[in-house]
């Protein structure tokens, strides 16, 4: 069961999200912050077993205690609001799929096409 919770927040899987630094701009001197759009970054189940990187159709999912790969494969964003995925997990080699509904542009509620339902919270904004 263990192993299906960590695939399952292993899906939703991006690299620091949230901030990108422009430079300055009319002398100003700090980075510019904008807010983090759709479901690229980084994305943390709330048991704190992995980290999900979703990055242009792409993401993958590392153990946060060893760093160790525990799924990848694709997502698509369907609508401004709803994420299905494919995943391999490469600790059981299955594959499965889960949907996801960004409820808001920090949680992903997410359901695998098991029934179980996890949600996940986006890392690393400013």
């Amino acid at each position: 069961m263990k192993a299906l919770r960590m695939v399952a927040a292993a899906t939703a899987v991006a690299a620091l999200a949230g901030c990108t630094f422009d430079g300055p701009r009319g002398g100003g001197t700090g980075p510019i912050v904008r807010a983090q759009s759709g479901v690229e970054g980084d994305w943390m189940g709330t048991d704190g077993v992995a980290v999900s990187r979703f990055t242009g159709g792409r993401f993958e999912t590392f153990a946060t205690d060893t760093g160790n790969k525990l799924a990848e494969g694709n997502y698509v964003q369907r609508d401004a609001r709803t994420i299905d995925i494919n995943l391999t997990s490469l600790i059981r080699q299955t594959t499965s799929s889960v949907a996801c509904s960004l409820v808001n542009p920090r949680q992903l509620n997410c359901t695998s096409s098991t029934g179980n339902q996890f949600v996940l919270v986006r890392r690393g904004t400013a």
